[in-house]
């Protein structure tokens, strides 16, 4: 093979983008080739979904980010912070400068429920509710915490994470990297009952052991679940170990007595929402109790409904991707049109749109773990090294720094030696605080660019 001299730009910092700019750049260089790599992000920080997605307590979780900075650390990406593509520049401005351009925006947005009264002041989407505790610079400062009965709608980890950061005492999640309003607002919480509730039965739900488990072990806060929903799993066999586990856990929580505690969990199986109650605000949800097929898989309605009284929602039924100006997308599944991470003009089209790929959720719809997740970017990155190889990529026609570009428009672009900076102050900040913490997030975007920007011109 010849060897390659290409420049990419990639628009996401997640996972997905980082993954795919490492595998990128691990294949160019051990094939003799040069590729410059730009990865661009609306965000000031990097790590998208790890950064802003996970929940605060779940530090195991965010040990992703170490593999991820060593990526970027490593100086084979450069990345450019604080830049929206469709806002600071174009889709074109991009292709006219690089070889190739991937996609690897994600899916940030709630999946829609589409019930009467959902959209009833009280009910709130589980993605802007996390936005909220992880400290995302785009989302209100306060979040209306007034509720005492809540209603979480889901039966994924997503769910969950709502779910126990909601019957959490706030005084438990003083050690995380909590940002201190949202730590204050937790603090002022009136919720005393969360209820969880998925439409199918214990054998499907969407959960991983780890995060049932934790839920268990939260302090002061009793599990309810009720034995109703556990009558059709006899004589069923677990479909995995993870289900078995998982099984496991919550037959334990049946026979687990109730210790009195101030909050409490509830897990509701076999529950459909059909209808959010209330004239004014949330007052309760309607559900249509259902009953499993008999194919493992599937529920029918029983005609059985109940009215749960909650004053407040969280749909937590799924998220989906959002799109990007001048990009082919599908707005009914949430993802930009894409053969194999090739772009293409519609579902129908077979055709590549030249230069422009896509990777991770954008690609293939909010499913999958981080395993997945390079698994994805390896099959897109072999069909953008493909194509380069084949000669099909146009060359880019304007040359020049996109960063003099973005200078020339005032944008206050971040870099990585701005993120070493900002990391350092939260770490700093962490440690100064009255309940000393790894790092403290810092919440409002100029804050963010401006100790960024500060920080890498002291570095340069």
């Amino acid at each position: 093979m010849t060897s390659l001299n290409l420049r990419v730009a990639i628009v996401g910092a997640g996972p997905a983008g980082i993954y795919a700019g490492n595998i990128l750049a691990t294949h160019i260089k051990d094939a003799g080739g040069t590729v410059a790599i730009d990865l661009f992000d609306s965000l000031p920080a990097p790590y998208g979904l790890i950064r802003y997605g996970v929940a605060p307590d779940h530090p195991r979780i965010k040990g992703i980010v170490g593999s991820l900075h060593e990526m970027l650390d490593a100086g084979s990406i450069r990345f450019i912070g604080n830049v929206e593509v469709g806002r600071d520049l174009a889709i074109d401005d991009l292709r006219e400068r690089y070889d190739a351009v991937v996609l690897a925006t994600g899916a940030i947005r709630d999946a829609v429920l589409d019930i009467p009264g959902i959209d009833l002041p009280g009910s709130y989407g589980a993605a802007d509710f996390v936005s909220w505790f992880d400290g995302h610079p785009d989302v209100p400062r306060d979040w209306p915490l007034t509720a005492r009965e809540v209603a979480v709608i889901g039966n994924g980890n997503v769910a969950l994470d709502v779910a126990r950061v909601l019957a959490k005492h706030a005084v438990d999640l003083r050690s995380t990297e909590i940002a201190d309003n949202v730590l204050a607002g937790l603090e002022a919480s009136a919720v005393t009952d969360v209820h969880v509730f998925g439409r199918r039965g214990p054998a499907e739900i969407k959960f991983t052991p780890i995060e049932l488990r934790e839920l268990g072990e939260v302090p002061d806060v009793d599990i309810v679940v009720h034995d109703e929903d556990f009558a059709h799993l006899e004589g069923i066999t677990p479909s995995t170990n993870q289900l078995k586990v998982m099984l496991r856990i919550l037959e334990s929580w049946r026979s687990r007595p109730q210790t009195g505690a101030s909050r409490r969990l509830h897990l509701h199986f076999y529950h459909s929402p059909v209808e959010v109650l209330g004239t004014d605000s949330v007052e309760g949800v309607r559900f249509e109790r259902t009953a499993p097929t008999g194919d493992g898989s599937t529920v029918v309605g029983t005609g059985e409904y109940r009215d749960i009284p909650v004053q407040a929602i969280y749909r937590a039924v799924g998220y989906h991707g959002s799109p990007v100006l001048d990009v082919p997308f599908d707005d009914a599944r949430g993802v930009i049109h894409n053969v194999e991470g090739r772009v293409v003009a519609d579902a129908d089209d077979t055709v590549a749109i030249q230069g422009l790929y896509a990777t991770g959720w954008i690609k293939r719809g909010p499913v999958g773990l981080i395993g997945h997740t390079k698994s994805d970017a390896m099959e897109t990155i072999a069909h953008l090294v493909s194509d380069a190889s084949a000669g099909v990529l146009a060359a880019p026609t304007v040359d020049g720094d996109v960063l003099e570009f973005l200078t020339e428009r005032d944008v206050a672009y971040t870099t990585w030696d701005g993120w070493l900076a900002l990391d350092a102050h939260e770490r700093e900040l962490g440690a100064n605080h009255v309940h000393t913490r790894e790092r403290v997030k810092v919440v409002p975007r100029d804050e963010q660019v401006g100790v960024s920007r500060a920080g890498s011109l002291a570095l340069s």
